[in-house]
Order: structure tokens, then sequence, then C-alpha cells
């Protein structure tokens, strides 16, 4: 994924509940493309303007709907937990199958938000809507 310079820091917000403090902890500090990583725990719509990848824990998708119209054409990776959350305007969902985490992408969604999605990512996916494999 490539996000377009003026894009600012590496900011990754987990939006609602924080189901991810453990896991995201160990990336904070480091580099990505010159830029680094913090990671923010955001409650409102309002606070996304920022963020360069925005988390929508399972379970949060209602409120999704309100981040989705605060983020408009942002350059802002959004990332859910269930596969439906492609369905519903996110960006990425990560879904768990056979004990196996996949990834389903929403091609348009990336593409509006200027970012750029590498061939490689495409073919990884298990499901790309929007999109050609």
């Amino acid at each position: 994924m490539e996000w377009p310079a003026t894009s600012g820091g590496a900011n990754i917000c987990v939006f609602g509940r924080d189901s991810l403090a453990g896991p995201l902890a160990s990336y904070e500090g480091r580099l990505i493309q010159g830029r680094e990583i913090r990671i923010r725990r955001v409650s409102q719509p309002e606070q996304l303007a920022d963020c360069q990848e925005v988390f929508v824990p399972d379970g949060d998708e209602e409120r999704f709907a309100g981040a989705i119209r605060n983020l408009g054409r942002l350059p802002v990776l959004t990332v859910g937990e269930n596969a439906r959350f492609v369905e519903q305007g996110g960006g990425v969902a990560l879904v768990r199958v056979d004990n196996r985490l996949v990834f389903d992408v929403n091609l348009p969604v990336l593409q509006r938000a200027g970012l750029k999605v590498s061939p490689q990512m495409l073919r990884l996916a298990r499901d790309v809507v929007g999109g050609h494999r």
C-alpha cells in the first residue's frame, strides 16, 4: 500500500473499542516510508482527519458510517475485522478463516482515497471488490 506524499505522518488510529493495544504497541515509534508510526485511540469521527490508517474493531461497524462521511477522499486506509466491512464501504477487511487470517479489498474505496495498491497485495487477497485478478 502506498500513500500520497502529502499524507503527513504515519498515524494508525483505532476507532472505538481498543482491541489492538497489545499487538499495535510494538509498532509505535518504528519508521515506515521515513515516517514515525504513532498509535492513537480515537472515539469520535471528527478525530480521524490526521490518521493514515483507521482500524474499526468488530462490533463498531455502525459507528463506521460516520467515520466514512468525515474521511471523504482523504488518503486514509480503513481496516475492519469482518467480511461485511468492505461491503459497507471499508477499504480492507481482515477475516479469520480456519485459524488463518485472510483479507478482502474494496479497490474503488482505496482508489478514491488516493491509495496505490500493489498488484501483489491484490493477488494475495481472498476477494477484491471492484477489481480484476
